[in-house]
């Protein structure tokens, strides 16, 4: 018990030191992650011939896995963007809603454009276009931006090939099918409570001002714009490929030549390369683009999140080092001591590393390595344990966080109001979320 005890000391205080350095130091946080990543190797006595492997197969083991998919998904949004796809989609869904539905028209809209590309994309492509529809509607901005957001970090942190939940999905070994299904489920009434019902206990939501750094969106021409079917098509091209693949493989023999090419074809990098070959032919040679101009576009995306996927392969070190190190299963057997659900249990220690740490994925990233015991040792299903964890890493955060600062300084609100707006939308995305997941496990094993 001492020695379990000690373990989960030694990575708060790990974590802690990692605050440390980022908020007071403002330290850059691969640094503070590595430092702390070292911090609690040497703690835990791993011995000095095995640290410089562990970083190694840390940094290596979330490149191998999720940096295409980053890539790729940022190509993906980039190219959506200079095409006019996203205005055409969010064009066609608002107007086929109507001004009732609008907000939510927009929790479709923020779902759809969260799922398919990287967290800070999407937001950066959805906000301008639901300051324009606001505008144009005649409603207080913050009263469609919070379904937007809402939509936007929950199908981000729930469905693959986004880095957490793709992270989760590896670590668990879990069924990427049912982890679509149950998600969904999972979001519908989350993104309700945090996206539509939320706004009536908000006091002041239509008196918050807008400031100068976030433009409308200008308006392309409809005869400028990709149809809304390809522009639909293209992002959830990757979901849809990969859900069909594994259902084709429940039908066929593992031998056989059908399951070896469902495999390929549903693997997340190769349904994301597809995608992208596809976005550039319909989104940029197909519209009259030369392929310098298309390389270009690619090298601009790549470029947006070099850092932030740099950022979620050291918090991979820490994951690592917490397994090697055999923290995560002396946290186990410390926590099954308490008489509380193993989800929740997962999902507090995804929160706790996410309000520390900052990072929606690194929080993924970090608790898989923790949790993943749990699986085994509790006989929890790995799909509800996905989804506890991705709740937990989208949830209320602190000023330190990049989701809380984009949001705050792109609408020049306050402190104040950032936390009744993005920090409320994200408690109750979380919270609702992990009540959902809970209701799941009494019929779900």
């Amino acid at each position: 018990m001492g020695a379990n005890l000690l373990a989960l000391t030694w990575v708060v205080v790990g974590i802690t030191l990692l605050v440390f350095m980022i908020v007071k130091l403002k330290m850059h946080n691969i640094v503070a992650l590595l430092i702390s990543a070292l911090f609690i190797a040497f703690a835990e006595g791993m011995s000095l011939t095995k640290i410089v492997p562990t970083i190694e197969t840390g940094l290596g083991g979330v490149l191998s896995t999720l940096a295409l998919i980053v890539i790729f998904g940022a190509i993906i949004g980039k190219l959506m963007t200079e095409s006019g796809a996203s205005q055409q989609i969010a064009d066609t869904i608002v107007a086929k809603m109507g001004i009732k539905l609008l907000p939510f028209a927009l929790l479709i809209i923020g779902t759809i454009f969260g799922m398919s590309m990287f967290y800070e994309v999407a937001f950066l492509i959805t906000v301008p276009l639901v300051i324009s529809i606001a505008q144009e509607a005649k409603i207080p901005y913050m009263r469609l931006i919070i379904p937007t957001i809402a939509g936007a970090t929950m199908g981000h942190s729930i469905f693959p090939p986004q880095p957490g939940p793709m992270a989760l999905v590896t670590a668990f070994h879990a069924d990427i099918v049912q982890v679509y299904i149950f998600g969904f489920i999972v979001i519908v009434p989350t993104i309700i409570c945090s996206g539509i019902l939320i706004r009536y206990f908000i006091p002041g939501l239509n008196d918050m001002p807008l400031g100068n750094v976030m433009k409308p969106a200008q308006k392309r021409p409809a005869s400028d714009l990709p149809s809304f079917a390809i522009s639909i098509l293209v992002p959830l091209l990757p979901a849809l490929m990969m859900i069909i693949a594994s259902i084709c493989k429940l039908f066929v023999s593992q031998n056989s030549l059908i399951y070896k090419l469902a495999t390929f074809i549903g693997s997340a990098e190769i349904s994301m390369l597809i995608t992208v070959l596809v976005a550039m032919w319909v989104f940029g040679y197909r519209r009259g683009q030369s392929g310098t101009q298309i390389t270009k576009h690619l090298t601009a995306a790549i470029e947006g999140i070099s850092n932030v996927l740099l950022v979620i392969a050291a918090g991979g070190v820490m994951k690592q080092v917490i397994i090697d190190t055999g923290i995560g299963s002396r946290i186990v057997s410390l926590v099954g001591h308490f008489p509380v659900s193993p989800l929740i249990l997962a999902w507090l220690i995804t929160v706790l590393i996410r309000i520390l740490t900052g990072q929606g994925a690194v929080a993924a990233i970090t608790a898989a390595g923790i949790v993943a015991p749990m699986i085994a040792a509790f006989h929890v299903s790995p799909v509800l344990m996905v989804l506890a964890c991705a709740c937990g890493s989208n949830t209320t955060t602190l000023m330190y966080d990049g989701g809380f600062l984009l949001f705050q300084q792109s609408f020049g609100i306050s402190l104040k109001d950032t936390f009744k707006t993005w920090g409320a939308l994200e408690f109750v995305n979380s919270f609702v979320g992990l009540l959902v997941v809970l209701a799941l496990s009494l019929v779900v094993k």
